[in-house]
C-alpha cells in the first residue's frame, strides 16, 4: 500500500486531489492537515483517513510515502521541502512557489532525495497533447512564442465566488486568490497552467521579461501582457486575463515559432497544427473533449511513481521556469514596466526527447 498525506486540504484538494487517491486501491489515505477543525472533521469523517491535524509537522512523523502540498502558495516551499527530505515522493500545486530561488531549491532537494517532484499541471496529462514536442522538433531552432491563457475567473480575484463552486462543501479561501502577500492575482493562479504547458513541451528558459499587468482594486492583478526574452535569443509574448464570461471555457493558445515552421496548440477548440514550408500542414486527430480541464493526473501519476511505474510528466524543472517568468512579470510590473532581467538560480533545463 501506498500510504498518503494531504497538507492543506482546501477546496481544490477535497474536490480532485482527495478523490483521485481514494479511488486507487493500492492508496492508504493516512493523513489529512488543513485549519479549522470543523472542515478538517469533515474530511477527516468522508473519506476515512487515519489521522487529522491542524499542525502539518505532525505528519512527518507519520510513516507516508507520498505528500500532496496543496496550501496557500506562499507555504509550499517549506512545507514540499520537509517532505521530500523525509523520503516522500511530492506533488506541489501550482504555482510551484513564489520565489524562483524556491523552487530551484526543491528541485535540487528532490534530486538529493532520489524522490520525485511533480507540479499539479492538469493539461500536462491529457492525451495526445504531447505530440505538440514532436511537431516542435521539425520547426529547427524556436524564434518566437506566444502564451496565451484566459479564463472565467474574474469573481473570484475581485472577493467573490464561482457559480459552479457553490454546492462544494469546502470552500476556497479568498486570500489564496486574493492577497498580493499570498500569490494572489492572476499571474499565479492562472497563467501558471499555460507555462506549464509551455516549459514541458519545449527547452526554453526566460531571460527577462518587460511586462504591465491592470490590476483589481486590491492591487492583485486581472489581465497581464509581458514581452519576454528567452536564453536562446528568441522572443514571446505572455498573456493572461481572467475575463471570459461566465459559462465559457478556458482559452489557452500556444504559438511555437521556428526556423523551418510553427505550432499552433488551442485547447478551447482542441486544434494541433503543424506549419511547414510550401503550404504543408498536419493536423492532429485529437479526441472529443480529451483537452477538457481536469486535474486526475498529477495525482494518478504521484501513486504510479512511488510504485515504480510512469513518467512524470511536470517535472520540478518546469515549475521552476514557469515561476521565474511570473515572478519577472510582477517585478517588472511593479517597477512601472522596466525590464527585469532573471538571475537563473538552478541548471538549464535537460534537452527534451523528441520522437
Amino acid at each position: 500500500m501506498v500510504k498518503a498525506a494531504i497538507i492543506g486540504a482546501g477546496h481544490f484538494a477535497y474536490r480532485m486531489h482527495i478523490p483521485v487517491l481514494a479511488r486507487r486501491s493500492e492508496v492508504e489515505l493516512d493523513s489529512v492537515c488543513r485549519l479549522g477543525q470543523k472542515e478538517l472533521e469533515l474530511i477527516r469523517q468522508e473519506f476515512g483517513f487515519n489521522f487529522a491535524t491542524e499542525d502539518w509537522r505532525e505528519v512527518l512523523e507519520r510513516d507516508i510515502d507520498i505528500a500532496i502540498i496543496s496550501s496557500p502558495h506562499h507555504l509550499h516551499h517549506e512545507q514540499a521541502k520537509a517532505f521530500l527530505e523525509k523520503g516522500c515522493h511530492v506533488l506541489v500545486e501550482k504555482p510551484m512557489c513564489l520565489e524562483p530561488e524556491d523552487a530551484w531549491d526543491l528541485v535540487q532537494t528532490a534530486e538529493s532525495s532520489g524522490r520525485e517532484l511533480l507540479v499539479a499541471y492538469g493539461w500536462n496529462y491529457k492525451p495526445g497533447l504531447d505530440e505538440m514536442r514532436n511537431m516542435i522538433a521539425r520547426i529547427g531552432d524556436i524564434e518566437h512564442v506566444v502564451c496565451h491563457m484566459a479564463s472565467f475567473t474574474r469573481s473570484i480575484f475581485s472577493g467573490g465566488e464561482l457559480a459552479n463552486w457553490r454546492h462544494i462543501a469546502i470552500q476556497p479561501e479568498p486570500s489564496t486568490w486574493e492577497s498580493p502577500d499570498q500569490g494572489g492575482g492572476y499571474a499565479y493562479g492562472q497563467l501558471s497552467h499555460a507555462l506549464g504547458i509551455l516549459f514541458w513541451l519545449t527547452d526554453l528558459r526566460c531571460s527577462s521579461v518587460r511586462s504591465m499587468t491592470f490590476k483589481a482594486p486590491s492591487t492583485i492583478d486581472l489581465h497581464d501582457a509581458a514581452a519576454v526574452r528567452f536564453d536562446n535569443g528568441a522572443t514571446g509574448v505572455f498573456s493572461g486575463s481572467c475575463g471570459v464570461p461566465q459559462g465559457h471555457g478556458f482559452e489557452v493558445d500556444i504559438r511555437v515559432y521556428g526556423k523551418h515552421g510553427s505550432v499552433l496548440l488551442d485547447i478551447e477548440t482542441q486544434r494541433l497544427v503543424l506549419k511547414l514550408p510550401d503550404g504543408e500542414t498536419q493536423v492532429a486527430q485529437v479526441p472529443h473533449e480529451a483537452w477538457k480541464y481536469s486535474c486526475e493526473g498529477p495525482a494518478d501519476r504521484l501513486v504510479d511513481i512511488a510504485l515504480g511505474q510512469g513518467r512524470n510528466e511536470s517535472p520540478g524543472h518546469v515549475g521552476a521556469r514557469a515561476v521565474e517568468a511570473l515572478h519577472a512579470l510582477l517585478q517588472s510590473d511593479k517597477a512601472g514596466g522596466t525590464e527585469h532581467q532573471i538571475n537563473h538560480q538552478g541548471p538549464a533545463p535537460a534537452a527534451q526527447t523528441h520522437g
